[in-house]
């Protein structure tokens, strides 16, 4: 897993330009953005929120939240997408995720605040976390969401995801996708760090 300290965070952080030609910053949540994240959570239609948790929940549990501020925390690590409004860094979206080593495989959930949805948010999120996986060495790019949860599954069909059942649970179906080790047209810095360390570890041999 690839280390991440606590002071390092913020060199971290992806600023995208939506299709809007609006700015979007993707970076890790931070123990201080816990209130923040919370009332994000709240805010959100209980469609929203069932489809983002697979089930009925009004906001984060402790002990859940705990885990969401924490990077590296338990080996999963959560993101928010923010912009300026009226001069307040405000949360528009967020994503959790993991890396399986021994599979290669990249486990993602996002969400996207329902006033913001349907302007390229999505896509970009969804675009960076690709990034991400590359970072990691992910092949493999996968979730699970509910059969009603229309806006996932057309985000992740027009991203060039395949369906498939979940092996768990009927009520599910997989999207995952297949990714290159060297996403060049979607930058991130995870990527960019990466890639200088291997660089450095290959100076480092010669």
């Amino acid at each position: 897993m690839m280390a991440i300290r606590l002071d390092d965070l913020r060199q971290h952080s992806d600023v995208l330009r939506l299709r809007t030609g609006k700015t979007l910053m993707v970076r890790f949540v931070e123990p201080a953005d816990a209130d923040a994240l919370q009332g994000y959570f709240r805010a959100l239609s209980v469609r929203s929120r069932y489809n983002r948790f697979l089930g009925a929940l009004s906001e984060l549990p402790p002990t859940e939240l705990a885990h969401f501020i924490h990077a590296g925390e338990a080996d999963r690590f959560s993101v928010i997408a923010t912009m300026m409004i009226d001069g307040i860094e405000t949360i528009v979206g967020e994503a959790r995720y993991g890396f399986e080593a021994d599979t290669a495989s990249f486990e993602f959930g996002l969400s996207i605040d329902d006033r913001w949805q349907g302007q390229g948010i999505g896509s970009a999120l969804l675009g960076n976390l690709q990034c991400r996986a590359a970072a990691f060495g992910a092949t493999r790019l996968f979730g699970d969401t509910l059969r009603s949860n229309d806006v996932m599954i057309g985000l992740a069909r027009k991203s060039g995801f395949a369906f498939t059942r979940n092996p768990d649970d009927w009520k599910l179906v997989r999207f995952e996708k297949h990714i290159d080790l060297a996403p060049q047209e979607i930058p991130c810095a995870s990527w960019r760090l990466a890639a200088e360390s291997l660089a450095l570890s290959g100076a480092a041999a010669n």
